[in-house]
């Protein structure tokens, strides 16, 4: 009776009413939880015995690992193509010649700098935006102006390199500092050349225009200059000349720290008359560099079309690989092969890493694309149809990957900070874009 009393109580009825549920739910969780643990280990165990991850990832990454014969050999039929400009500076230390360099390709005085090499035992080169793939080459020359240089020795070197065949235009830059009139080395040289190479066309530029301001001026005039001592100086020079150039142009490019505005002044001249002496070709590639909206966007498409060419062979195993129906049981795999990857395109960039390195660079440019991929594997416990979303998915993640890596080393190619936002909004682009192209991707 005690227990029947017990039972009807409504003591107890209200004492088991007020217990509250999140216990039970825990505990109904952590009974799942324990489930999914131990269907999740077994997976995992099993897949290691039928897929050794490790041992195919290697073989992977062996699959796609390309031979430096097979980069050069697509660089090579794509530098066959370019509309490539072979500029020979021709002037005297601290007449402008880098800032030439400067103006025309947009990077700092520092990696100009560092860019160019010994050419020959009076000239250095530059190829921007790198040797494998220069759509401008300047070559300089040195110890122009040193009384114990020898004038027909630098003129030997020059013609020797004119005589080399090239697909490139070619042209002279004569620069001369506005206050500088002792140019006879300068003339007798562009002279001679000229003799032998008529048809390379010949630029004189005179340079560091504010060095013949008046002390009171304090910024450039409106171009082009209507400044009496500027135009009678340009007038000499271009008298001075007259029988060796084409044309002639001022310009004044400085740094930022002198205070000047704009920087490149005269620029759009320069592009100009370069423009009327090039092939349209390479004119028009000159005009794309120097278009501030479109400079970026054309040197990146350049390479993209040579990287593509890896890219998608790397989107298509990643799918193939993807479509293992066990959540998780790829991912090693997929990462080995993305690295494998982004240290190729490093590489098209010029940028040698170690697969370390570029698994730092992968984390540092995929963001929270991590979080999605996590994501997506969980589908694959949906029967059916889960492995083949993963499949589209992976493609297009790894494609993705590859336009933003190389946007990331674009950047550092131009000796730009990567911008994580810019490659940000154009990885979750390309993916929107490659979610279409891989739709329905099979195995």
């Amino acid at each position: 009776m005690t227990e029947q009393r017990d039972a009807d109580s409504p003591s107890t009825d209200s004492q088991q009413l007020s217990e509250p549920t999140d216990t039970i739910t825990k505990s109904v969780d952590n009974s799942w939880t324990n489930r999914i643990a131990g269907v999740w280990n077994k997976a995992t165990t099993r897949l290691t015995q039928l897929l050794p991850v490790e041992q195919l990832g290697q073989t992977v990454v062996e699959w796609f690992s390309v031979s430096e014969d097979q980069v050069a050999e697509i660089l090579e039929k794509v530098r066959a193509e370019l509309p490539t400009t072979e500029a020979l500076l021709i002037g005297k230390p601290q007449a402008g010649k880098s800032s030439i360099v400067r103006g025309l390709t947009g990077v700092s005085a520092e990696i100009v700098g560092q860019g160019f090499r010994p050419h020959t035992q009076h000239t250095q080169r530059y190829a921007y935006p790198s040797n494998d793939l220069p759509l401008l080459i300047f070559t300089d020359t040195v110890g122009l102006g040193d009384v114990k240089q020898d004038t027909q020795a630098i003129i030997q070197e020059l013609v020797r390199d004119l005589q080399q065949e090239t697909h490139s235009a070619r042209i002279l830059l004569l620069t001369v500092k506005i206050n500088d009139f002792a140019t006879e080395t300068l003339r007798q040289i562009a002279q001679q050349l000229r003799h032998q190479y008529p048809n390379i066309p010949c630029l004189l530029v005179v340079t560091c225009l504010h060095e013949v301001y008046p002390r009171d001026t304090v910024d450039h005039p409106a171009y082009p200059p209507d400044d009496q001592e500027v135009n009678r100086a340009f007038a000499a020079m271009q008298q001075a000349f007259v029988r060796i150039t084409n044309h002639s142009v001022l310009i004044d490019f400085t740094l930022e720290e002198d205070g000047y505005t704009p920087v490149f002044y005269g620029l759009e001249a320069l592009r100009d008359s370069l423009a009327e002496l090039l092939p349209q070709a390479e004119a028009q590639a000159i005009y794309q560099l120097l278009d501030q909206e479109e400079a970026g966007k054309q040197i990146g498409n350049l390479y993209r079309d040579a990287a593509r060419r890896y890219i998608l062979p790397f989107a298509i195993m990643s799918a193939t690989l993807a479509a293992v129906p066990l959540p998780f049981a790829t991912m090693p795999v997929l990462t080995a092969l993305q690295v494998s990857m982004v240290g190729l395109l490093g590489k098209l960039y010029g940028q040698t890493i170690t697969p370390s390195q570029a698994g730092g660079v992968v984390s540092a440019i995929a963001g929270g694309f991590l979080a999605q991929a996590i994501a997506r594997e969980l589908i694959k416990f949906i029967p059916g149809f889960g492995s083949a979303i993963a499949a589209s998915w992976a493609a297009a993640y790894t494609w993705a990957l590859g336009e933003a890596a190389c946007v990331y080393f674009g950047d550092l190619m131009g000796g730009k900070k990567p911008d994580q936002q810019k490659i940000q909004l154009v990885m979750q682009e390309a993916f929107q874009v490659a979610q279409q192209r891989f739709k329905g991707i099979k195995r």
